[in-house]
């Protein structure tokens, strides 16, 4: 019989990028708003922002000195650290355009950058671990995002259509592109190169060209959703190439309780919205547009699968869900209204909404625990997402 867990409160940190909304984390963690964008509150044991034990030591620290206690043995050997991050997101404005490394591409990079003597907390570092990133976006919020690549027949047909709207040379310098000779991901990879090709004039040609065609081709239809946004990533990036790149991608629109999860290697840019997220334990970023961070175009492209995307929205069941998360490093589960059940660790309880009990620890609105290794019972209502590891040899969430 699986021994009792040891349950644990834990306190997250706030991390405050430009593109944060101000007023949605602190109301569910039970902070004052302070003016300063919250963009994420982060839960996990990755060395840049730990959470934080009632004791004052730091989650990492204490997984450390004794990694079967926290983690048990089988993950423990398999991985050394808490294998996932979960964090609360909120986006008051569009994200970079970014993709994550595969874990060899990560193992490459991180050891590259440190024989280089980057410092691991310099603006223009691009690798800020040796891990891989996989991650996974649950909606508590109306969730806008761009996620993956469409398909090249979708992405002519939606040049094709500003074209037909407000014709223009570089509308039709952008359709020559797409009509390349090469499947799908070599010409989107092509396109997207050329696009942000930083020799090249595209933010004073094309990229109003594109704004204005969209503008003017929009129409009230929820079908023209990413037109409508063309004007909003615009406004909060003006003539960034990433503009028109993000109409080479999948315009995914999320309602509560839904999510989309993403390999490494897949394009994405989330634009508005608050969810749950849930990754490998990395905080790797490669970005290529929308955003006054570091930019690295030759990694980007490295790193990018331009393979079109079947971007399935997964939707919670009412009660306790179990989404569908094809990796070792983490799972999630969701509960929602009165549920009695069972976690076992390591896991994180997060309640969002509601109350719940986790082993024999209270935990109200906003609050979290670190589950150890064993079985915790659990009773909640509301709201609450349980991040686990992920199948792996019978070890983990199921």
């Amino acid at each position: 019989m699986t021994e009792p867990a040891v349950v644990a409160p834990i306190a997250g940190v706030a991390q405050h990028y430009a593109w944060g909304d101000p007023t949605s984390i602190p109301g569910i963690v039970g902070l004052e708003p302070d003016g300063r964008p919250f963009a994420e509150w982060w839960l996990g044991a990755h060395p840049k922002a730990p959470a934080t034990l009632a004791d004052g030591t730091t989650l990492d620290d204490r997984i450390a000195e004794a990694p079967a206690d926290w983690l048990g043995d089988a993950v423990a050997e398999r991985f050394g650290r808490l294998p996932f991050l979960l964090k609360i997101l909120a986006a008051g404005v569009p994200l970079s355009i970014q993709s994550h490394p595969s874990l060899d591409e990560a193992r490459a990079g991180f050891a590259r950058e440190n024989a280089a003597g980057v410092p691991l907390d310099a603006p223009h570092r691009t690798y800020r671990d040796d891990n891989h990133k996989p991650e996974l976006i649950c909606a508590l919020t109306p969730f806008e995002a761009k996620c993956g690549y469409r398909t090249l027949a979708s992405a002519r047909a939606v040049i094709d259509r500003l074209r037909s709207t407000m014709p223009h040379a570089d509308l039709d310098a952008l359709a020559g592109q797409l009509a390349a000779a090469g499947d799908d991901r070599e010409v989107l990879a092509a396109v997207t190169a050329w696009i942000l090709d930083p020799a090249r004039t595209v933010a004073a040609e094309l990229v109003p060209a594109v704004v204005a065609a969209a503008a003017a081709t929009a129409s009230d239809d929820p079908a023209d959703t990413e037109l409508r946004w063309v004007a909003e990533i615009d406004a909060a990036f003006p003539d960034d190439p990433g503009v028109v790149v993000a109409l080479l991608l999948n315009h995914v629109s999320l309602e509560p309780g839904q999510a989309i999860f993403l390999e490494a290697g897949n394009l994405h840019a989330y634009l508005r919205g608050v969810g749950v997220e849930l990754m490998a334990n990395s905080d790797n970023v490669i970005r290529g547009g929308l955003t006054p961070k570091h930019i690295d175009l030759a990694e980007l492209a490295g790193v990018v699968d331009a393979t079109p995307l079947d971007a399935a929205v997964q939707t919670a069941s009412a009660g306790d869900h179990t989404f569908d998360i094809p990796v070792p490093e983490f799972g999630l589960r969701r509960l929602s209204g009165d549920v009695s059940t069972m976690v076992e660790g390591p896991a994180i309880a997060l309640v969002i909404d509601g109350s719940a009990v986790v082993g024999e620890v209270e935990l109200g609105p906003g609050a979290s625990a670190m589950v150890g290794p064993g079985t915790a019972s659990i009773r909640s209502t509301g709201e609450v997402y349980l991040a686990t590891v992920g199948r792996l040899d019978g070890v983990g969430a199921s």
